[in-house]
């Protein structure tokens, strides 16, 4: 009997231990939940892909034709400095929303002129990019000063 309960024991202390973790929700597909939540009090559910490697950043959403209306792209680097995006090889327009770590838009370009090779750069430090569809951000009145849940950002 004490075999079992030192057993028991041994195989609960795991799953107590990583309960207090934070996890990223996949969505399917290779996609994962995010919100933005606007000071107006709306918020936008979105499924986006990690770009977390250098490779995985070099390539972004370029050669892709479309993008689904709720879907994006989070670059997340894991400390803040000036970043610089450009639309090179990127074949559809889009808005990059440039994040500090505590999950805070602090700038967005928005419509971002595909194959474009013209830096454009976050105005500041930032932490993570978001990239979504082209005018999206203005058509949901996604402005700075926006927050993004997501479990990269200490919210």
């Amino acid at each position: 009997m004490i075999k079992y309960i030192a057993l028991f024991t041994f195989l609960l202390f795991p799953l107590a231990a990583c309960d207090g973790e934070k996890k990223t929700v996949n969505v399917g597909e290779g996609a994962y939940a995010l919100q933005i939540s606007t000071q107006s009090g709306k918020v936008y559910d979105f499924a986006v892909e990690l770009a977390l490697t250098p490779a995985e950043q070099s390539k972004g959403l370029m050669h892709r034709t479309t993008l689904a209306e709720n879907a994006g792209m989070l670059f997340y680097f894991g400390a803040e400095q000036p970043r610089s995006f450009w639309m090179k090889n990127t074949l559809i327009p889009l808005d990059l929303i440039f994040v500090k770590l505590d999950g805070t838009i602090h700038h967005i370009h928005e419509n971002a002129i595909p194959k474009d090779e013209t830096p454009l750069p976050s105005q500041g430090n930032v932490g993570a990019v978001l990239e979504i569809n082209g005018g999206l951000s203005k058509k949901l009145g996604i402005k700075p000063g926006d927050t993004i849940k997501h479990q990269f950002f200490n919210l």
